[in-house]
């Protein structure tokens, strides 16, 4: 039977070991098998499989919440709560049973005991592209179920394989939603990686792009409820010195997510022609980005009257600050919950609709003030008058 057991990274016994994310990373892939010797213990068919009634070559490097509760018998892993809803849609690839409620056979201890996350992950990661996405437990569905089906199902990432093999270009269909009407039409979008460059074009046989958007300024993330689709995908870029989005989608799952890859390998190739000084270690983080919070304010513009606007903002050491209240004298139109972002310049005032909302802001808002100064931070370059 097995065991874990809760240990720092100062215990662990190689490096891989140490590297722990803040966050769970999908199928659980912090716990890694330990050298420790397995102790023998005879186990009667149907014994439930309880944590402290044994010992095993596990460890578990997680940060809350605790140790995982459930495993998948099918792959030899165990996984957390999160993860264990997304494998039960894959019968055909992963069987998932409760580590304390369910009842386990000798044969299936003994599979576990064989295998575990370690084993899994150099087998089924052994080749996992660098600009890659592993999702974490707070990611989107469709991006969970893509990078299942992408380790175990299609095997893409194990040492034979010879399935991601990424070329710097791809041409596709994909759902667009117009910008006057809200309606959704099937656009072709052609990405150069090699020249910078994504197109988008209104009719597919076309010969001039509706639209040329620089990789540079490019930002990919998943929205399913803003744009009220699982597949639903924000593309974020500048033109004009104006942040311009495009909201797309395509019913296929591993196609949005391949896509979501091949801008990602876009961005990756970009930064290391940019900053050829940088280890890739330091670019991946800049390849795309989630953001932290999006919603409505209200916003004072040129003569104090309240319109929607965007301004940029930058480290506290460059004298910037953020404040829960406006000035005397000013008030919202509709809404009263206020803020005050302080630049070097001038006072921006905001208005958030309940305080709630002035909560969520004010918490993004001191983070994003706390990031160091850096090239590839993109509030730097903000902060300097670059953007």
């Amino acid at each position: 039977m097995l065991e874990w057991k809760r240990v720092s990274s100062s215990d662990s016994q190689t490096p891989a070991q140490g590297q722990v994310s803040s966050t769970c990373p999908l199928d659980c892939e912090a716990l890694f098998p330990s050298d420790a010797p397995t102790t023998t213990h005879s186990c009667s068919p149907k014994c439930p499989l309880h944590p402290s009634l044994t010992r095993s070559r596990f460890l578990a490097f997680f940060s809350p919440p605790a140790d995982p509760d459930w495993a998948s018998y099918k792959l030899g892993i165990f996984i957390c709560l999160n993860c264990s809803g997304v494998h039960r849609n894959f019968p055909e690839i992963s069987r998932v049973k409760s580590v304390r409620l369910d009842f386990w056979d000798d044969s299936i201890v003994e599979f576990m005991t064989r295998n575990g996350n370690l084993c899994s992950k150099a087998k089924y990661e052994a080749k996992v592209p660098a600009f890659y996405y592993i999702p974490q437990s707070e990611d989107c569905m469709v991006l969970k179920e893509q990078w299942i089906r992408a380790k175990y199902e299609r095997q893409e990432f194990v040492a034979s394989s010879l399935t991601w093999t990424f070329s710097g270009n791809r041409e596709g269909l994909l759902w667009k939603r117009g910008r006057d009407n809200g309606q959704y039409l099937r656009r072709k979008f052609v990405l150069l990686t090699r020249e910078g460059l994504l197109k988008y074009y209104t009719k597919e046989e076309g010969k001039a792009p509706k639209a040329v958007i620089s990789i540079k300024d490019l930002n990919a993330t998943f929205q399913t409820e803003k744009i009220g689709n699982p597949h639903g995908l924000q593309i974020t870029y500048k033109r004009d010195g104006h942040t311009r989005n495009l909201f797309v989608y395509h019913e296929n799952g591993k196609e949005i997510v391949d896509w979501f890859n091949a801008f990602r390998a876009a961005r990756l190739h970009y930064l290391k022609t940019a900053f050829p000084e940088l280890p890739e270690s330091e670019l991946l983080p800049h390849i795309t980005r989630n953001y932290l919070k999006q919603g409505y304010m209200e916003k004072t513009g040129p003569k104090d009257a309240f319109e929607q606007g965007q301004v940029f903002i930058g480290n506290k050491e460059h004298g910037y600050e953020i404040h829960d209240d406006v000035p005397k004298g000013v008030r919202g139109n509709r809404w009263k919950a206020g803020i005050t972002i302080v630049t070097p310049e001038r006072r921006f005032v905001f208005a958030c609709p309940n305080e709630k909302e002035q909560r969520e802001w004010l918490e993004s808002l001191r983070h994003v003030l706390a990031l160091p100064m850096t090239p590839l931070n993109p509030y730097a370059t903000a902060a300097t008058g670059q953007r």
